[in-house]
């Protein structure tokens, strides 16, 4: 009976959901290691890089990330001369980041992991189970992201 109930477990679409994203992850951290940066720091320079300057606290529900992961992300690229931190022109409270010249010319070199994660991971796919896949999978989370905004309100 356990080992059923572990099969089914191991072979559902959360599972493979999971895993998918952990090999995601370690490709990407392959690709980035060499520049030394991570996953988290390299969302923050495409942030930067494609939207322009951006409010930290922005970035907290863009990542979807702990406010106390991003500071000490943000930290970092601060010291690696990637990102300036600046106040808030509106709360000076709040801080707002922007890519440094030398962040720009970093982001320039850098290949795209997503871009090798999909050539990868894809390649060869059918574009109509793709996009049954994308579908399933933007329903769920979104069921699920209702069900967690629905038990917050509780």
């Amino acid at each position: 009976m356990a080992n059923e109930i572990e099969g089914q477990t191991q072979g559902s679409v959360g599972a493979w959901a999971k895993r998918y994203y952990f090999a995601v992850r370690a490709t990407m951290e392959s690709v980035l290691r060499p520049y030394d940066l991570g996953t988290t720091q390299w969302y923050v320079l495409y942030q930067l890089a494609n939207d322009g300057p951006t409010r930290q606290r922005d970035l907290v529900r863009m990542l979807q990330i702990e406010r106390a992961t991003l500071s000490v992300i943000v930290t970092t690229l601060v010291r690696k001369g990637l990102v300036d931190q600046m106040p808030d022109s509106e709360d000076q409270r709040q801080r707002v980041l922007r890519i440094t010249d030398v962040g720009m010319k970093l982001w320039e070199e850098l290949p795209d992991p997503l871009a090798l994660v999909r050539e990868i991971a894809f390649d060869g796919s059918d574009a109509a189970e793709l996009a049954t896949a994308l579908r399933v999978l933007q329903a769920a989370t979104q069921r699920l992201n209702d069900a967690l905004a629905e038990d917050s309100k509780s």
